[in-house]
């Protein structure tokens, strides 16, 4: 029995540290889908200085790192309801998973529809620029 204590007690602590990694992981996505997209901007305002600024692409770009970092805090949480010691923990995280989960898919869903929008867009700019 005594085993048993010492391997949940490791398992505690190994999940708690892959906690914190995922949770590091998904911080350091926003920050790059951050980075990413304003250099995005800029490229871009250089470029299309007559042309209606593609807001839609940047919506897309920084949307995507979005997910990404989501995906990763689902995982953290996933990690923790298996080392829960109540249930009171065990229902918080699963509100916070749930929530992630909403968050995630209508975000997936936001950028489906922008990239739709953003490929009229870019078919419109193209027939504009063919027909000079």
């Amino acid at each position: 029995m005594e085993f048993v204590h010492h391997f949940q007690g490791n398992l505690e602590i190994i999940v708690s540290f892959l906690e914190v990694v995922l949770e590091a992981v998904a911080a350091f996505c926003i920050v790059l889908g951050l980075l990413v997209s304003i250099k995005l901007s800029v490229v871009l305002r250089r470029r299309r200085s007559t042309i209606q600024f593609p807001l839609g692409r940047l919506r897309l770009t920084f949307g995507r790192w979005l997910a990404l970092a989501l995906e990763f805090q689902l995982g953290a949480d996933v990690l923790a309801t298996t080392v829960a010691p109540t249930f009171e923990a065990l229902g918080k995280l699963g509100a916070i998973a749930i929530i992630r989960t909403f968050l995630n898919y209508f975000l997936n869903k936001e950028l489906i529809e922008v990239f739709e929008m953003q490929k009229r867009f870019d078919e419109d700019e193209t027939e504009l620029s063919n027909s000079n």
